[in-house]
């Protein structure tokens, strides 16, 4: 099967499914698991690299066991939507590890922020000390997550 405009065969799509779930499965098991053999396996992972569905691998990190109690997800709105302010904004926001993504959006602010935190209080600094400061920022609206439901970043293909 081929999904339309994306050239991804049936098999294609597997192999997305399996490394989604285990980013460190071997070329050996993961043509096993295909019944290939490991060559055109391999090929058709370095394919599926160059071609860009694959961006990279890297492993999930419990931000609890590292210290992050705090989630917290930030509407920002920006004073200035002409010129430089926004790509200022961005550039700036692209620096700051406790942003783990930032999105433009539509509706009744600019940016939708999901920032980490230890605490409370290192949150308030957070916002106090850096996001209001950053270039154009006019309002800051917060919520914080009292308990993460689902978590993932798995696509579904």
């Amino acid at each position: 099967m081929i999904l339309s405009g994306h050239g991804l065969d049936e098999v294609d799509r597997t192999v997305l499914r399996l490394l989604q779930g285990d980013g460190r499965m071997s070329n050996a098991r993961l043509a096993e698991t295909l019944s290939l053999s490991e060559t055109p396996c391999w090929r058709r992972l370095r394919r599926l690299e160059a071609e860009g569905f694959i961006e990279g691998y890297q492993a999930r990190l419990s931000r609890r066991k590292l210290g992050y109690g705090v989630l917290a997800f930030v509407q920002v709105t920006l004073g200035d939507h002409a010129g430089e302010a926004p790509l200022q904004f961005e550039r700036q926001v692209a620096g700051l590890p406790q942003i783990l993504s930032c999105h433009n959006v539509t509706g009744d602010c600019d940016y939708l922020l999901q920032v980490v935190a230890e605490d409370l209080d290192a949150y308030g600094l957070f916002v106090r000390d850096r996001l209001r400061t950053l270039p154009g920022v006019t309002a800051i609206r917060s919520s914080l997550s009292l308990r993460e439901v689902k978590a993932s970043s798995a696509l579904p293909v």
